[in-house]
């Protein structure tokens, strides 16, 4: 949705009409946009008399029941109370959008009271995260704490306010507290929001103030909502409006036309306030845009959208001076060139985008690598054999007993990222840095889907995963190395052949994650074999690179896996920069089953690629669907990944992103 960046469209109204009409499209916005101003102090205090004679939950009631819920959630960041003064910040960030508050003053009390209104669904995002930054304008703020609110259990509680504090946690530890912020959450239902905003937006158009349109003024509101084809049934629209037949239109008749017809043929195109075009398809949303454009200003501070995550909304000037003067950008999907700069995937447990953490002189060396050709010669020139000596010795060092200081900054750096909780040994168990990074987790740390069902594969490794039906889609959306191929990917395999046209994923492990992989199906292990190669990075920048042929050049082991269910699946552990050993803890001969662990990767980021066989698999389609927007999907070991061909038919299950980890009874 994106308020906060609401854009211009007069460069579109050249496309609706011509030179001419634009203008007068231009100043029948303008004319609608004063005559807004006026109304916007008025209905301030008219919401403000109903709240109080009502009370709060009879405009926004309480949650009862998530059984096929849709609607509108109005959330407001009201208050906060920290550990010591400063100007600060605070983001919320759901889904795909985040947004953020304006500056507070000097303080350890900031208050901000601003709100914002989203869609929410019984099966999309409700986990909300509120990060709270301190400021500093001439490079970055900093995050100093975080919490999660789980919407559905705050809109359910069994409470007569629709305020709470929450504790603020310090990011680099789950157990410190360092401070509290204080919210409210209430919710509308959506054909309410839809009528109450018909109305009010009419409103707006009665010049003489009689509660009525008349057709000049209805023609008038027509053309403000940028739909060409309702301009030329302006007649058709009013007599259906018009029951009584008077020659006038009430609120109420036009509020109802104006819902019946969003359902069957959208009037409204483009927001009749700040003229930004909508999406038809996204109905809700352009709701909640357009009743944020005509709520700005009348009581509490609408907070800043169009972010992707709280980090991006955080940023200072200098970024956004970057930014300008192109030389990073911040987006998600493909990372090439200036956008080669942050790396934005989507959580598929906590169903948002998140930004992973990684050093920005990394990032810089790598564009300088990766992107261009002359990066690419001097690889050739030598440089590759110079990466394998580093990556050797680097290897060496994490072995060493004089490795183990560097846990506690490696743990500082990725902050919230790493859940020590979840570790089957204390941390002064590791004598080295690669005993921690090749650390184990507790039983059922990682609950497999499904178990007993053979039918269902898993994903093998905690990950950012791409999911493909072919590898001509693979090439599409993401791997743009011109040489990559399933055969070249495989090498020398005698089963090449099996895998042509087939299904391919890809789970690319960052150097924060738990780094022992596991079999996503169950089966035998027909072969493991070894092929040399070089020692690329694994990060998108190079995988996006039209440069570098990172899959079929890196130094990798590929594995063949019989199964009833899905026939051979291939297995390919890929070796990457710093990642000197690939382990495996089966061998050929052994009989698997879903989850078990197969091996790992010392220290390093590293790649896991499997290869089903043609239509073997069904992938679940939110994998698929980012994969498509070439985003990659933050996962865990064991969660869904797809289902049997052969069996789907005779057991069908759920491929909603509600169902990663359902077990049989």
């Amino acid at each position: 949705m994106g308020h906060g960046s609401s854009k211009s469209s007069s460069s579109d109204d050249s496309t609706n009409g011509g030179g001419s009409n634009s203008k007068s499209h231009t100043s029948r916005r303008e004319r609608i946009k004063t005559k807004l101003h006026l109304h916007r102090h008025r209905d301030r205090d008219r919401d403000r008399s109903v709240r109080t004679s009502r009370g709060s939950h009879s405009q926004h009631p309480k949650l009862s029941t998530l059984e096929d819920f849709a609607g509108i959630a109005l959330v407001t960041l009201i208050s906060a109370e920290m550990k010591f003064k400063d100007k600060w910040l605070a983001c919320i960030s759901i889904g795909e959008q985040t947004f953020r508050t304006e500056i507070s003053d000097q303080t350890n009390k900031p208050t901000w009271n601003s709100e914002i209104k989203f869609l929410l669904e019984k099966n999309g995002p409700h986990v909300a995260k509120i990060s709270v930054f301190e400021t500093n304008r001439l490079r970055k703020n900093n995050l100093i704490g975080h919490c999660e609110v789980d919407l559905f259990e705050f809109l359910i509680r069994d409470s007569d306010s629709d305020k709470k504090v929450f504790d603020v946690m310090d990011p680099s530890s789950s157990n410190v507290v360092v401070g509290n912020i204080s919210l409210s959450c209430s919710i509308e239902d959506p054909t309410e929001t839809e009528k109450s905003f018909a109305r009010r937006i009419l409103s707006i158009v009665d010049y003489n103030g009689d509660g009525k349109l008349s057709f000049s003024e209805f023609s008038e509101l027509i053309d403000a909502f940028g739909n060409q084809q309702a301009a030329k049934k302006k007649e058709e629209l009013f007599k259906a409006a018009d029951e009584n037949g008077d020659g006038d239109v009430s609120m109420d008749e036009l509020a109802i036309l104006l819902a019946m017809q969003q359902e069957k043929e959208p009037l409204i195109n483009r927001c009749p306030v700040c003229g930004e075009l909508l999406e038809v398809s996204d109905k809700l949303n352009s709701m909640i845009h357009m009743s944020l454009c005509f709520d700005e200003g009348t009581g509490n501070q609408v907070m800043t959208g169009g972010f992707l995550t709280d980090k991006q909304a955080s940023f200072g000037w200098m970024f956004k001076l970057s930014e300008w003067a192109h030389v990073s950008s911040y987006d998600a999907g493909l990372n090439s060139g200036s956008n080669a700069s942050h790396i934005v995937v989507f959580d598929r447990r906590k169903k948002r985008l998140v930004e992973e953490i990684i050093d920005g002189k990394i990032v810089l060396s790598m564009r300088a690598i990766y992107q261009s050709k002359v990066g690419l010669g001097i690889m050739d020139k030598g440089a590759k054999e110079l990466l394998q000596s580093i990556s050797e010795k680097q290897g060496k060092k994490m072995n060493s007993a004089e490795s183990a200081k560097d846990i506690q900054p490696f743990l500082k750096f990725f902050k919230d990222q790493i859940n020590m909780t979840e570790v089957k040994y204390p941390l002064d168990h590791f004598k080295t840095f690669n005993e921690f990074f090749i650390r184990e987790l507790k039983p059922g740390a990682r609950p497999i889907a499904y178990v007993g069902r053979d039918d269902v594969a898993v994903c093998a490794a905690d990950c950012r995963l791409m999911a493909f039906k072919t590898a001509e889609e693979s090439l599409r959306f993401w791997i743009k190395g011109k040489k990559f191929s399933i055969r070249g990917l495989l090498g020398n395999s005698p089963f090449s052949d099996t895998f042509t046209g087939g299904t391919l994923v890809i789970f690319r492990l960052a150097p924060q994650d738990y780094h022992r992989f596991h079999f996503p199906v169950s089966g035998k292990i027909e072969q493991i074999v070894d092929i040399p190669g070089c020692l690329y990075t694994v990060n998108p920048i190079a995988v996006n690179s039209k440069y570098c042929n990172v899959f079929t050049e890196n130094k990798r082991a590929v594995s063949i896996i019989s199964t009833a269910d899905f026939g051979k699946v291939a297995f390919v552990a890929i070796g990457a920069t710093m990642v000197g050993s690939i382990t495996f803890t089966k061998k050929t001969g052994d009989y698997v089953q879903k989850g078990d662990e197969f091996g790992y990767f010392s220290f390093g980021g590293s790649t896991v690629i499997c290869v089903f066989e043609k239509d073997s698999i069904a992938l679940d389609e939110d994998l698929l669907a980012y994969s498509a927007r070439s985003i990659e999907t933050l996962v865990s070991v064991g969660m869904q990944l797809g289902v049997s061909v052969k069996k789907r038919t005779q057991l069908p299950l759920s491929t909603s992103n509600t169902s990663f980890y359902v077990e049989t009874a």
